[in-house]
């Protein structure tokens, strides 16, 4: 026979498990930390809370301007499919601030529709709004302009005007941001306040007037986060946890993740520590004149496997790279050496689960999927279909013009800068590409060197008997002078002229840093150029414009009177080439083979796909998505720096090619 007390205590121990079992989370996530009859995200007991009830974060980085907006609810099914619930994407000041005052947010810079689209698909949104989000995006996210200011500002600081232009941004960005909150019926549940500062700098009343003014627009319900590599040294100088600000950490992929959570606890405040690497590297970055970047899959799954295991928060860098379409990539140096440059490729696969063209029938997408199936509280989405790609072959080039032969096509007459001295890109309004130098000298008999100390970022030098102008075609190649060569001087050889030489200097911005402590990034000449130790003056600056190039008809380029020099193999000029998709065919991805080619840029039915250069490598080919190609006939447009093949042609190919240059790898 039970005892009276005993049953009693059964009885009390049962309903405690009962209570236990369906209550816990409410345990953990005290109600009183919610709006009343409201939504509500916030931390508690070291653990995210929706909704009274404790989350956990499985997201990773899907970057809307890396993607054509057409794909966009294809690569976030394919982020579902992995299994995320959330995905994190910067918001770069520069593609919605061109310039000054001059906002964008339709088409692929249409951030609402975004984070809506994702909200539909069942994901929630943490939102990177800068100023500064570095990502291998040109400067970091910050508009180019901000360079042409004078005084010179100092990024990332309390310099008063340049806290006055992120006042300004956020005054635009943030109120857009709080309907899309989590509290207002939104996705967005965390709102970071800045990116990997310690790493840059300890201007703790900079951090705190980002958080303040984030507060001041978003609300203090909002969860905002800082993120910083997990050491004490960078979490010191970049966490504000005293202004409740909740500091995540991130760390290499095969690092102790629990010796980093206990780090990352020291610099939150005491219950507001949930365990969180914000990117959990799936690969890494790639420069031009590199290897390619690869990591192994299962070492990859396995390390993720260990934080889940932790009942830890992780977000995937990247889910989906994606491309640097345009002049967006950017660039790195080392940290004492500003010389030492390495521009990004315009791929950024990064070696994702989810590949840059959208593939996910890859080993490391299998086996993350895995992974993360195994911490799912539900069943993941069937895995996706193959991305249809065609093979549309080959096609030959026309040759169009050179530059110098139609220089009144690449630059407006209007826009040309007149100055004593030479003068940065942003000086001249000229922010992305390239911009010709021109100036004259006197020959000499003898030994004749060319100096520029500093170029940003790489010169091709032509000189020339004609005053410039005249006899555009008459131009003879000297030679290169690059930055990461340490700006070797040139030798300037004896044209034998009665009249003055004409100097003229192409210089291609090839993208601004965005990591380090030499992001304040100018392009062009940026120091004296001297002959012999002498140095010119009277310059002319032609901003070089691709707008009138890529909206020219066919016809307009038929009509352009070239005339081919043999000596002009090295001189920039412009091809062109068409190719039919039939009305009855499916119109399908494709890569474009820049084999045979050296270096340039290219253009699809007016649309910008990147840089190429494949005498650097590893990158051969540039990926172009199927909704900037149409059925009949699509145009190619190609500048090209240097020289091409003897076929002049390029083919169309299915797959990703990175075996250019000196590297020997394929992916």
């Amino acid at each position: 026979m039970i005892s009276k007390s005993f049953a009693i205590f059964l009885y009390l121990a049962a309903l405690s498990l009962s209570n236990s079992r369906s209550s816990n989370g409410a345990s953990i996530c005290s109600s009183s930390h919610q709006r009343v009859g409201g939504r509500q995200f916030w931390i508690q007991n070291d653990t995210f809370c929706k909704d009274a009830l404790p989350f956990r974060i499985i997201g990773g980085d899907v970057h809307y301007f890396r993607i054509v907006p057409e794909y966009w609810k294809d690569r976030l099914l394919r982020a579902k499919a992995l299994g995320l619930n959330t995905i994190q994407t910067y918001v770069p000041w520069n593609i919605h601030e061109p310039s000054p005052k001059e906002y964008l947010f339709e088409g692929s810079t249409d951030l609402e529709a975004y984070i809506k689209l994702a909200q539909e698909l069942g994901f929630l949104v943490m939102l990177r709004v800068g100023p500064y989000v570095c990502g291998e995006w040109d400067l970091g996210g910050f508009p180019a302009w901000l360079l042409s200011i004078e005084p010179a500002l100092k990024l990332r600081s309390s310099d008063s005007t340049y806290l006055s232009l992120v006042e300004r941004w956020w005054g635009i960005l943030l109120p857009k941001v709080v309907p899309l909150l989590y509290q207002n019926g939104g996705p967005v549940i965390m709102v970071q306040a800045k990116n990997e500062y310690g790493s840059f700098g300890s201007d703790k009343n900079y951090l705190k007037f980002l958080a303040n003014l984030a507060k001041n627009h978003l609300g203090h319900q909002t969860l905002l986060y800082t993120t910083d590599g997990a050491g004490d040294s960078t979490l010191r100088s970049g966490a504000i946890s005293e202004e409740g600000v909740y500091a995540a950490i991130d760390f290499d992929t095969w690092a102790n993740s629990s010796s980093a959570f206990e780090i990352q606890k020291k610099y939150n405040l005491p219950g507001n520590s949930p365990p969180l690497s914000t990117e959990f590297y799936t690969g890494w970055l790639t420069h031009w004149r590199e290897n390619l970047s690869t990591t192994d899959a299962f070492s990859t799954a396995n390390y993720l496997d260990k934080i889940l295991s932790q009942n830890a928060s992780v977000v995937l860098y990247m889910a989906h790279g994606g491309t640097n379409f345009g002049f967006f990539s950017g660039a790195n140096t080392d940290s004492d050496n500003e010389s030492v440059y390495k521009p990004d490729l315009t791929s950024y696969d990064y070696d994702a689960p989810i590949k840059e063209y959208g593939d996910v029938s890859n080993q490391k997408y299998k086996e993350i999927r895995r992974v993360i199936s195994k911490y799912s509280k539900t069943t993941l989405p069937a895995f996706p279909s193959e991305i249809l790609r065609e093979k549309y072959g080959r096609v030959k080039l026309s040759k169009i013009t050179n530059l110098f032969n139609s220089l009144d096509l690449f630059s407006d007459s209007s826009k040309v800068v007149h100055n004593e001295n030479p003068l940065p890109m942003e000086l001249v309004g000229q922010m992305f590409g390239f911009l010709l130098y021109v100036s004259e000298f006197q020959e000499k008999e003898g030994h004749n060197t060319l100096s520029i100390p500093k170029v940003h970022d790489r010169a091709q030098v032509f000189i020339s008997c004609k005053a410039f102008g005249k006899n555009m075609n008459n131009q003879k190649y000297v030679g290169v002078i690059e930055r990461w060569a340490n700006n070797a001087p040139l030798n300037i050889p004896n044209l034998g002229c009665s009249s003055n030489i004409t100097l003229s200097i192409l210089v291609e911005n090839m993208g601004r840093v965005n990591y380090g402590p030499y992001i304040y990034d100018r392009k062009g000449i940026l120091s004296a150029v001297q002959l012999n130790g002498f140095t010119l003056h009277q310059w002319k600056m032609y901003p070089i414009s691709f707008d009138q190039l890529v909206n020219f008809s066919k016809y307009s380029f038929i009509k352009l009177k070239y005339h081919h020099k043999e000596d002009e193999s090295k001189t920039p000029a412009l091809y062109r080439a068409s190719f039919i998709i039939n009305s009855t065919n499916t119109i399908k991805d494709t890569f474009i083979s820049f084999r045979g080619l050296n270096k340039g840029v290219a253009f699809v039915n007016n649309f910008n796909i990147g840089r190429f250069w494949p005498v650097a490598g590893p990158q051969c080919t540039l990926y172009v998505p199927a909704p900037i190609l149409k059925q009949g006939e699509n145009i190619l447009v190609i500048f090209e720096l240097e020289s091409v093949n003897n076929e002049l042609t390029v083919d169309f190919v299915t797959n990703p090619d990175f075996t250019c240059g000196s590297t020997n790898m394929a992916i």
